[in-house]
């Protein structure tokens, strides 16, 4: 096999990010590297940084790129679109700095808060947001009424909605005051206002909606208007998702 393009494994952990490259030969001795699905201790083994799958302690690592990738929190109001016809506001305010020409991953509703995943690697992109992957969400939403015990495993069996069945993976009810609750889901859909029209169906209507999480990413305390990139891990589950 030709060594063209590939390089010393050790040497492709430390410039990762793993460790130093004294430290990433520990690990491998350890057994803890393996490369295509296969555990690697050879000292001299190499590999090809664009074309081989390689996981330490079984966490995929994302090869070298020339995309970026973003986590955008953002605000309720905000127009899920890089230029909007109307005036709204929109995702441009939050990229005016970046060179890059940046690509929204799926949408949300101008009216719903939350995580949005930005890049430049458009094949990755359309991907990621395709219901063939069937990444899953999180979102936490403020509805009307106090939500009674039946209603999560009425959501997680499934609801009949105008396009077809729907359902949740998770159900939970955080909170209740004053004839609202505080609620968190998780769904694997992407149909049009899905959360929505889910809680709408259950005499739960939606007051304030936010994503938190999107497949292995979570918002933490990323604060409403601010974008930060993905970590090494996050991108590479990510990457794991769409099979690339």
């Amino acid at each position: 096999m030709s060594d063209e393009g590939r390089i010393r494994l050790q040497k492709f952990l430390a410039q990762s990010g793993v460790a130093s490259r004294r430290r990433c030969e520990d690990f491998m001795t350890a057994s803890r590297v393996e490369v295509n699905g296969e555990i690697v201790t050879q000292m001299g083994a190499r590999v090809n940084p664009l074309t081989d799958v390689v996981r330490v302690d079984g966490k995929r690592l994302p090869p070298p790129s020339e995309y970026v990738y973003f986590v955008l929190n953002k605000p309720r109001g905000v127009v899920s679109s890089m230029s909007d016809e109307r005036g709204r506001p929109d995702l441009s305010e939050f990229v005016a700095n970046r060179e890059e020409r940046l690509f929204h991953v799926g949408r949300l509703d101008t009216d719903t808060s939350g995580l949005l995943v930005l890049t430049n690697d458009g094949d990755f992109a359309q991907r990621l947001a395709h219901p063939s992957f069937e990444v899953t969400k999180t979102y936490v939403a403020l509805v009307d009424g106090i939500v009674k015990d039946n209603v999560g495993p009425l959501l997680k069996k499934g609801v009949m909605l105008d396009d077809g069945e729907a359902k949740v993976d998770r159900f939970i009810v955080k909170d209740t005051s004053r004839g609202s609750s505080l609620v968190e889901l998780d769904i694997h859909m992407g149909r049009n206002r899905i959360v929505r029209r889910l809680l709408a169906e259950v005499d739960h209507p939606v007051r304030e909606l936010t994503r938190t999480g999107f497949g292995p990413i979570h918002l933490g305390g990323l604060r409403s208007g601010v974008m930060r990139e993905l970590s090494r891990d996050e991108l590479g589950e990510l990457l794991d998702s769409v099979e690339s």
